[in-house]
């Protein structure tokens, strides 16, 4: 595995806007795409259901422990989704603009 797509979420607009633009200025990931989602999950015993922004995060494999760090450095959550999942393939044209766009 060379690429991967890196899941997290943001509370609100600002900072998943801060974060995304964090990932790419620090040649961390190529794309960042932002989505609002409502997610209902367990929180200290309860049921939440709240208004959120995924971050789908484009990026070299070998970063990963790098964008994990920077989402934990620059994340409101006490506990940030930071989920990973490999690109087994895709357009040898558009890996190859992730390489020439990360570290």
């Amino acid at each position: 595995m060379t690429h991967t797509l890196i899941l997290t979420t943001c509370p609100d607009r600002t900072s998943a806007e801060k974060l995304a633009n964090t990932l790419v200025s620090e040649g961390l990931a190529a794309c960042v795409q932002r989505f609002p989602v409502e997610s209902i999950y367990l929180w200290q015993d309860k049921i939440c259901n709240d208004n959120e922004i995924v971050l789908l995060i484009k990026t070299k494999a070998e970063l990963f422990e790098r964008i994990s760090a920077c989402i934990q450095e620059n994340h409101p959550y006490e506990l940030p989704e930071i989920i990973r999942l490999p690109i087994t393939d895709g357009l040898p044209g558009y890996l190859r603009w992730i390489d020439d766009c990360t570290m």
